[in-house]
Protein backbone atom coordinates (compact mmCIF):
# COMPACT_ATOMS: atom_id res chain seq x y z
CA UNK A 1 0.00 0.00 0.00
CA UNK A 2 2.46 2.17 0.77
CA UNK A 3 4.00 1.94 -2.62
CA UNK A 4 0.99 3.56 -4.24
CA UNK A 5 1.91 6.74 -3.91
CA UNK A 6 5.20 6.64 -5.61
CA UNK A 7 4.19 4.41 -8.68
CA UNK A 8 1.44 6.84 -9.07
CA UNK A 9 3.87 9.66 -9.60
CA UNK A 10 6.87 8.51 -10.54
CA UNK A 11 6.18 6.02 -13.55
CA UNK A 12 4.97 9.02 -16.03
CA UNK A 13 7.98 10.97 -14.92
CA UNK A 14 9.89 9.65 -18.15
CA UNK A 15 6.78 10.83 -20.45
CA UNK A 16 6.15 14.54 -19.62
CA UNK A 17 8.55 15.56 -21.58
CA UNK A 18 7.55 13.79 -24.55
CA UNK A 19 3.72 14.79 -23.43
CA UNK A 20 4.60 18.74 -23.38
CA UNK A 21 5.83 18.03 -27.05
CA UNK A 22 3.06 15.89 -27.87
CA UNK A 23 0.05 18.59 -26.56
CA UNK A 24 2.46 21.50 -27.48
CA UNK A 25 2.24 22.60 -23.57
CA UNK A 26 4.61 23.97 -21.32
CA UNK A 27 5.74 22.23 -18.65
CA UNK A 28 3.93 24.42 -15.92
CA UNK A 29 0.75 22.37 -17.67
CA UNK A 30 2.05 19.31 -17.75
CA UNK A 31 3.00 18.99 -13.93
CA UNK A 32 -0.36 19.72 -13.65
CA UNK A 33 -0.82 15.55 -13.87
CA UNK A 34 1.53 15.83 -10.99
CA UNK A 35 0.07 18.84 -9.07
CA UNK A 36 -3.18 17.74 -9.36
CA UNK A 37 -2.55 14.41 -7.83
CA UNK A 38 -0.52 15.27 -5.18
CA UNK A 39 -3.37 17.97 -4.12
CA UNK A 40 -6.42 15.73 -4.34
CA UNK A 41 -4.40 13.05 -2.67
CA UNK A 42 -3.50 15.25 0.51
CA UNK A 43 -7.34 16.43 0.65
CA UNK A 44 -8.74 13.22 0.30
CA UNK A 45 -6.68 11.92 3.54
CA UNK A 46 -8.35 14.10 5.61
CA UNK A 47 -11.54 11.59 4.99
CA UNK A 48 -9.66 8.98 5.06
CA UNK A 49 -8.22 9.00 8.35
CA UNK A 50 -11.58 9.78 10.36
CA UNK A 51 -13.57 7.65 8.62
CA UNK A 52 -11.06 4.72 9.24
CA UNK A 53 -11.42 5.32 12.97
CA UNK A 54 -15.26 4.91 12.78
CA UNK A 55 -15.61 2.28 10.48
CA UNK A 56 -12.04 0.56 10.58
CA UNK A 57 -9.16 0.41 7.85
CA UNK A 58 -10.42 -2.47 6.26
CA UNK A 59 -13.82 -1.20 4.26
CA UNK A 60 -12.04 2.31 3.44
CA UNK A 61 -9.07 1.04 1.98
CA UNK A 62 -11.19 -1.68 -0.27
CA UNK A 63 -13.45 1.41 -1.46
CA UNK A 64 -10.29 3.54 -1.96
CA UNK A 65 -8.87 0.68 -4.20
CA UNK A 66 -11.23 0.65 -6.63
CA UNK A 67 -11.68 3.97 -7.21
CA UNK A 68 -7.84 4.04 -8.24
CA UNK A 69 -8.35 0.93 -10.51
CA UNK A 70 -10.91 2.48 -12.23
CA UNK A 71 -9.28 5.98 -12.36
CA UNK A 72 -6.30 4.44 -13.85
CA UNK A 73 -8.26 2.75 -16.53
CA UNK A 74 -9.82 5.88 -17.37
CA UNK A 75 -6.28 7.79 -17.77
CA UNK A 76 -5.19 5.10 -20.29
CA UNK A 77 -7.64 6.24 -22.53
CA UNK A 78 -6.98 9.67 -22.38
CA UNK A 79 -6.48 11.80 -25.20
CA UNK A 80 -4.88 15.62 -23.99
CA UNK A 81 -3.55 17.33 -21.09
CA UNK A 82 -6.80 18.28 -19.69
CA UNK A 83 -8.62 14.96 -19.32
CA UNK A 84 -5.48 13.01 -18.05
CA UNK A 85 -5.46 15.96 -14.83
CA UNK A 86 -9.01 14.90 -14.40
CA UNK A 87 -8.55 11.20 -14.13
CA UNK A 88 -5.14 11.72 -12.12
CA UNK A 89 -7.25 13.63 -9.53
CA UNK A 90 -9.68 10.65 -9.29
CA UNK A 91 -7.03 8.45 -9.03
CA UNK A 92 -5.33 10.01 -6.31
CA UNK A 93 -8.39 10.50 -4.32
CA UNK A 94 -8.39 6.53 -4.62
CA UNK A 95 -4.44 6.02 -3.71
CA UNK A 96 -4.90 8.28 -0.66
CA UNK A 97 -6.56 5.28 1.07
CA UNK A 98 -3.24 3.25 1.22
CA UNK A 99 -0.87 5.27 2.45
CA UNK A 100 -2.74 7.41 5.71
CA UNK A 101 -4.39 3.93 6.71
CA UNK A 102 -1.08 1.98 6.50
CA UNK A 103 0.29 4.22 8.62
CA UNK A 104 -2.39 4.33 11.13
CA UNK A 105 -2.37 -0.17 10.98
CA UNK A 106 1.24 1.02 12.53
CA UNK A 107 -0.31 2.46 15.23
CA UNK A 108 -2.89 -0.17 15.58
CA UNK A 109 -0.19 -2.94 16.13
CA UNK A 110 2.96 -1.54 17.07
CA UNK A 111 4.35 0.90 19.91
CA UNK A 112 7.56 2.26 20.83
CA UNK A 113 10.93 1.39 19.24
CA UNK A 114 8.69 -1.38 17.71
CA UNK A 115 7.11 0.75 15.68
CA UNK A 116 10.23 3.07 14.58
CA UNK A 117 11.77 -0.04 12.76
CA UNK A 118 8.40 -0.79 11.38
CA UNK A 119 8.18 3.16 10.20
CA UNK A 120 12.26 2.09 8.98
CA UNK A 121 11.13 -0.59 6.81
CA UNK A 122 7.75 0.80 5.42
CA UNK A 123 10.53 3.79 4.59
CA UNK A 124 12.83 1.28 2.66
CA UNK A 125 9.89 0.24 0.48
CA UNK A 126 9.03 3.60 -0.06
CA UNK A 127 12.29 3.98 -0.99
CA UNK A 128 12.24 1.15 -3.65
CA UNK A 129 9.06 1.83 -5.41
CA UNK A 130 10.67 5.33 -6.82
CA UNK A 131 13.73 3.40 -7.70
CA UNK A 132 11.85 0.71 -9.83
CA UNK A 133 8.89 2.92 -10.90
CA UNK A 134 10.47 5.28 -13.40
CA UNK A 135 12.40 2.20 -15.05
CA UNK A 136 9.32 0.61 -15.57
CA UNK A 137 7.75 3.73 -16.60
CA UNK A 138 10.97 4.40 -19.40
CA UNK A 139 11.10 0.92 -20.39
CA UNK A 140 7.63 0.77 -21.12
CA UNK A 141 7.53 4.03 -23.51
CA UNK A 142 10.72 2.01 -25.46
CA UNK A 143 8.15 -0.37 -26.12
CA UNK A 144 4.81 0.79 -26.22
CA UNK A 145 3.26 4.56 -25.31
CA UNK A 146 2.56 6.11 -22.11
CA UNK A 147 -1.00 4.89 -21.95
CA UNK A 148 0.19 1.27 -20.92
CA UNK A 149 1.91 3.23 -18.02
CA UNK A 150 -1.73 3.69 -16.38
CA UNK A 151 -2.53 0.15 -17.53
CA UNK A 152 0.14 -1.29 -15.14
CA UNK A 153 -0.83 0.73 -12.52
CA UNK A 154 -4.62 -0.41 -12.93
CA UNK A 155 -2.89 -4.18 -12.87
CA UNK A 156 -1.29 -3.08 -9.26
CA UNK A 157 -3.82 -1.99 -7.70
CA UNK A 158 -5.76 -4.82 -8.56
CA UNK A 159 -3.03 -6.90 -6.62
CA UNK A 160 -3.33 -4.78 -3.88
CA UNK A 161 -7.52 -5.06 -3.77
CA UNK A 162 -6.59 -8.77 -3.41
CA UNK A 163 -4.68 -8.22 -0.67
CA UNK A 164 -6.18 -5.93 1.46
CA UNK A 165 -9.48 -8.58 0.90
CA UNK A 166 -7.12 -10.93 2.47
CA UNK A 167 -6.15 -8.94 5.43
CA UNK A 168 -7.52 -8.90 8.82
CA UNK A 169 -9.03 -5.60 10.14
CA UNK A 170 -6.52 -4.09 12.59
CA UNK A 171 -8.34 -1.64 14.33
CA UNK A 172 -9.75 -3.13 17.39
CA UNK A 173 -11.56 -0.68 19.06
CA UNK A 174 -13.70 1.72 16.80
CA UNK A 175 -15.17 4.73 18.02
CA UNK A 176 -18.78 5.00 18.17
CA UNK A 177 -19.66 8.31 18.17
CA UNK A 178 -20.74 9.92 14.54
CA UNK A 179 -18.52 10.28 11.74
CA UNK A 180 -19.46 13.71 11.73
CA UNK A 181 -18.30 14.30 15.46
CA UNK A 182 -15.40 12.19 14.36
CA UNK A 183 -14.33 14.39 11.60
CA UNK A 184 -13.96 17.19 14.77
CA UNK A 185 -10.96 14.98 15.85
CA UNK A 186 -9.08 17.45 13.33
CA UNK A 187 -9.85 20.40 15.93
CA UNK A 188 -8.32 18.98 18.67
CA UNK A 189 -5.27 18.08 17.00
CA UNK A 190 -5.09 22.20 15.75
CA UNK A 191 -5.10 22.75 19.18
CA UNK A 192 -2.43 19.87 20.04
CA UNK A 193 0.59 23.08 19.20
CA UNK A 194 3.62 20.63 19.57
CA UNK A 195 2.01 17.95 17.10
CA UNK A 196 1.31 20.96 14.56
CA UNK A 197 5.07 22.53 14.88
CA UNK A 198 6.50 19.19 14.67
CA UNK A 199 4.43 18.28 11.56
CA UNK A 200 5.04 21.97 10.11
CA UNK A 201 8.71 21.14 10.48
CA UNK A 202 8.71 17.56 9.35
CA UNK A 203 6.74 18.53 5.78
CA UNK A 204 9.49 21.66 5.02
CA UNK A 205 11.98 18.90 5.48
CA UNK A 206 10.65 17.19 1.95
CA UNK A 207 9.75 19.91 0.30
CA UNK A 208 12.99 19.53 -1.71
CA UNK A 209 12.44 15.66 -2.40
CA UNK A 210 9.31 16.68 -3.96
CA UNK A 211 10.39 19.74 -5.97
CA UNK A 212 13.11 17.44 -7.06
CA UNK A 213 10.38 14.79 -8.41
CA UNK A 214 8.53 17.49 -10.59
CA UNK A 215 11.57 19.02 -11.77
CA UNK A 216 14.08 16.03 -12.65
CA UNK A 217 12.82 14.85 -15.83
CA UNK A 218 13.16 18.40 -17.54
CA UNK A 219 16.76 18.47 -15.63
CA UNK A 220 17.82 15.56 -17.17
CA UNK A 221 16.05 14.96 -20.27
CA UNK A 222 15.77 18.39 -21.55
CA UNK A 223 19.08 19.98 -19.99
CA UNK A 224 21.51 16.79 -20.02
CA UNK A 225 20.09 15.73 -22.81
CA UNK A 226 19.32 12.35 -21.44
CA UNK A 227 17.06 9.73 -23.26
CA UNK A 228 13.94 8.48 -21.10
CA UNK A 229 15.30 4.96 -19.62
CA UNK A 230 18.65 6.51 -18.87
CA UNK A 231 16.60 9.22 -17.04
CA UNK A 232 15.37 6.68 -15.41
CA UNK A 233 18.33 5.19 -14.19
CA UNK A 234 19.65 8.60 -12.78
CA UNK A 235 16.39 8.76 -11.01
CA UNK A 236 16.64 5.38 -9.83
CA UNK A 237 19.88 6.19 -8.40
CA UNK A 238 18.35 9.17 -6.51
CA UNK A 239 15.93 6.74 -4.62
CA UNK A 240 18.74 4.49 -3.86
CA UNK A 241 19.67 7.12 -1.87
CA UNK A 242 16.64 7.16 -0.56
CA UNK A 243 16.73 3.76 1.04
CA UNK A 244 20.28 3.69 1.69
CA UNK A 245 18.43 6.52 4.10
CA UNK A 246 15.86 4.57 5.40
CA UNK A 247 18.39 1.82 5.57
CA UNK A 248 20.79 3.19 7.76
CA UNK A 249 18.19 4.72 10.31
CA UNK A 250 17.36 0.89 11.40
CA UNK A 251 21.02 0.03 11.70
CA UNK A 252 21.73 2.71 13.82
CA UNK A 253 18.57 3.67 15.59
CA UNK A 254 19.28 1.40 18.53
CA UNK A 255 22.88 2.60 18.30
CA UNK A 256 22.41 6.57 17.97
CA UNK A 257 19.71 8.67 19.41
CA UNK A 258 17.29 9.48 17.13
CA UNK A 259 17.38 13.07 17.87
CA UNK A 260 21.04 12.94 16.32
CA UNK A 261 20.56 11.43 13.60
CA UNK A 262 17.74 13.98 12.55
CA UNK A 263 19.68 16.38 13.29
CA UNK A 264 22.55 15.52 10.90
CA UNK A 265 19.77 14.38 8.47
CA UNK A 266 18.61 18.09 8.05
CA UNK A 267 21.75 19.36 7.88
CA UNK A 268 23.01 17.30 5.01
CA UNK A 269 20.06 18.62 3.26
CA UNK A 270 21.21 22.00 3.45
CA UNK A 271 24.75 21.27 2.59
CA UNK A 272 23.27 19.36 -0.27
CA UNK A 273 21.37 22.17 -1.81
CA UNK A 274 24.82 24.14 -1.59
CA UNK A 275 26.63 21.58 -3.42
CA UNK A 276 23.73 22.01 -6.29
CA UNK A 277 23.87 25.35 -6.43
CA UNK A 278 27.57 25.77 -6.80
CA UNK A 279 29.10 22.47 -8.96
CA UNK A 280 25.58 20.80 -10.13
CA UNK A 281 25.49 22.43 -13.73
CA UNK A 282 28.60 20.71 -14.40
CA UNK A 283 27.18 17.81 -15.27
CA UNK A 284 24.34 15.04 -14.60
CA UNK A 285 26.86 13.26 -11.86
CA UNK A 286 27.51 16.37 -10.81
CA UNK A 287 23.83 17.12 -9.89
CA UNK A 288 23.26 13.76 -8.88
CA UNK A 289 25.61 13.29 -6.29
CA UNK A 290 24.52 16.38 -4.05
CA UNK A 291 20.71 15.40 -4.74
CA UNK A 292 21.46 11.68 -3.37
CA UNK A 293 23.56 13.43 -0.40
CA UNK A 294 19.72 15.68 0.07
CA UNK A 295 17.71 12.41 -0.33
CA UNK A 296 19.82 9.89 2.01
CA UNK A 297 19.32 12.75 4.70
CA UNK A 298 15.75 12.71 4.02
CA UNK A 299 15.79 8.88 4.54
CA UNK A 300 17.86 8.98 7.50
CA UNK A 301 15.46 11.52 9.33
CA UNK A 302 12.05 10.74 8.40
CA UNK A 303 11.33 7.49 10.00
CA UNK A 304 12.30 8.88 13.88
CA UNK A 305 10.29 12.21 11.82
CA UNK A 306 7.22 10.28 11.87
CA UNK A 307 7.70 8.44 15.02
CA UNK A 308 8.34 12.03 16.88
CA UNK A 309 5.13 13.30 15.63
CA UNK A 310 2.86 10.03 16.25
CA UNK A 311 4.29 10.51 19.66
CA UNK A 312 2.35 14.01 20.01
CA UNK A 313 -1.14 12.14 20.08
CA UNK A 314 -2.99 9.90 22.42
CA UNK A 315 -6.12 8.90 20.44
CA UNK A 316 -7.65 9.31 16.53
CA UNK A 317 -4.42 7.94 14.81
CA UNK A 318 -5.82 7.51 11.93
CA UNK A 319 -6.98 11.38 11.85
CA UNK A 320 -3.42 11.83 13.00
CA UNK A 321 -1.69 10.43 10.54
CA UNK A 322 -4.14 11.79 7.67
CA UNK A 323 -3.19 15.10 8.76
CA UNK A 324 0.29 14.33 8.83
CA UNK A 325 1.02 12.85 5.18
CA UNK A 326 -1.69 15.64 3.90
CA UNK A 327 0.39 18.24 5.03
CA UNK A 328 3.43 16.35 3.47
CA UNK A 329 1.69 16.30 0.10
CA UNK A 330 0.43 19.79 0.21
CA UNK A 331 3.58 21.39 1.10
CA UNK A 332 5.24 18.79 -1.64
CA UNK A 333 2.46 20.42 -4.33
CA UNK A 334 3.77 23.85 -3.38
CA UNK A 335 7.08 22.82 -3.99
CA UNK A 336 6.28 21.35 -7.50
CA UNK A 337 4.80 24.54 -8.71
CA UNK A 338 7.86 26.43 -7.70
CA UNK A 339 10.24 24.29 -9.44
CA UNK A 340 7.70 24.26 -12.94
CA UNK A 341 8.26 28.24 -12.84
CA UNK A 342 10.61 29.79 -15.51
CA UNK A 343 11.71 32.15 -13.01
CA UNK A 344 15.51 31.50 -13.30
CA UNK A 345 17.29 28.30 -14.58
CA UNK A 346 15.57 25.06 -12.88
CA UNK A 347 18.37 23.94 -11.47
CA UNK A 348 19.08 27.06 -9.51
CA UNK A 349 15.61 27.10 -8.68
CA UNK A 350 15.68 23.73 -7.33
CA UNK A 351 18.71 24.78 -5.42
CA UNK A 352 17.25 27.57 -4.23
CA UNK A 353 14.16 26.02 -2.77
CA UNK A 354 16.42 23.07 -0.99
CA UNK A 355 18.97 25.88 0.57
CA UNK A 356 15.87 27.60 2.25
CA UNK A 357 14.07 24.18 3.71
CA UNK A 358 16.92 23.25 4.83
CA UNK A 359 18.02 26.19 6.87
CA UNK A 360 14.49 26.19 8.23
CA UNK A 361 13.75 23.02 9.45
CA UNK A 362 17.63 23.18 10.86
CA UNK A 363 16.97 26.53 12.49
CA UNK A 364 13.73 24.73 13.84
CA UNK A 365 14.06 21.89 15.03
CA UNK A 366 17.26 23.08 17.18
CA UNK A 367 14.81 25.42 18.75
CA UNK A 368 12.06 22.42 19.31
CA UNK A 369 14.84 20.42 21.23
CA UNK A 370 15.96 23.23 23.05
CA UNK A 371 11.88 23.08 24.27
CA UNK A 372 11.90 19.63 25.25
CA UNK A 373 9.58 18.13 22.21
CA UNK A 374 12.50 16.39 20.72
CA UNK A 375 13.30 14.30 24.33
CA UNK A 376 12.35 10.77 24.35
CA UNK A 377 9.27 10.09 25.43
Amino acid sequence: MTAFPAFSTDMILPAIPSLALLWNKPLSVVNLILIGFFVTYGFSLLFYGPISDRYGRKKPLIAGIVLYIIASILCATANGATALIIFRIMQAAGAAASASLSMAMTKDIFAGNERQRILAYIAVIMALAPMFAPIVGGWILAYLTWHWIFIAQGAMGLIGLLGVIRTPETLKEQTIVPISKVMNSYWGLLLNTNYIIMVLVMSVSLLPLYSFIAGSSALYINKFGMTEQTFSYFFAFNALALMAGSMSCLKLTDRINPKHLMTAGFAGIAIGAVLILTVGHYGPWAFAFPMALITYSIGISRPPSNHLVLEQVHKDAGAASSLLIFTYFTLGAVGMWLVSQEWMERMQILGTITLVCGVIVFAAWMLLQKRGIGSEN
